[in-house]
């Protein structure tokens, strides 16, 4: 018989100079939810940085794609070429502007809406159905290129705000690998 089996993905960009920025959210998310679980995100292949752990009875990656935000895609296609998941067992972590500082939604499938990261995602996948969280990250307010915004740090008073999303970000990952069910999630973090 084989094993539930789910992939998360979270969208950022590698390099200690993206860390703690608005469009790193997804990266922050992944790891904190393999901190809790005790899953090593160490490994190197599919231009990403892989953790592989179980949570109850269910197997569950963990890609962080070293291949920058818009080249997402490459990486997560690499990865399932090898390891062939439903589309419904993937989620992908990744920060929003449309939505304001640290709410959090999770959808079934959906467009780009603009996010390039989600671009290749979907040009790669060869499909928008798939679930994703969406974290938000605001948008700019002082008339900031929205580039500019999204790779800009949270500042002291907005990394409160945005610690706690992640605690919640990752205990609506958690709800959708214990249940199997992005339903019972988005009734219960939406």
């Amino acid at each position: 018989m084989d094993i539930p089996t789910k992939l998360i993905i979270g969208l950022g960009n590698p390099g200690k100079e993206y860390e703690r920025t608005r469009h790193n959210v997804g990266f922050a998310v992944l790891d904190e939810f393999a901190r809790r679980n005790a899953i090593s995100l160490t490994k190197r292949e599919h231009q990403a940085i892989v953790g592989d752990g179980r949570i109850g009875e269910t197997r569950v990656f963990l890609l962080k794609p070293l291949t920058y935000m818009n080249l997402s895609g490459q990486s997560a296609a690499s990865f399932l070429r090898l390891k062939p998941l439903e589309l419904t067992d993937i989620l992908v972590v990744t920060d929003d502007i449309a939505l304001p500082l640290g709410k959090l939604r999770l959808r079934a499938e959906g467009s780009a809406g603009g996010h390039n990261g989600l671009k290749s995602l979907i040009a790669h996948l060869h499909s928008q159905s798939f679930p994703r969280l969406r974290f938000g990250v605001g948008a700019p307010r002082d008339g900031s290129v929205q580039v500019d915004f999204v790779l800009g740090q949270f500042n002291r008073r907005e990394q409160g705000e945005v610690d706690e999303a992640i605690e919640r970000a990752v205990a609506a990952l958690e709800t959708w690998v214990g249940t199997g069910s992005l339903d019972q999630a988005m009734q219960k973090f939406n």
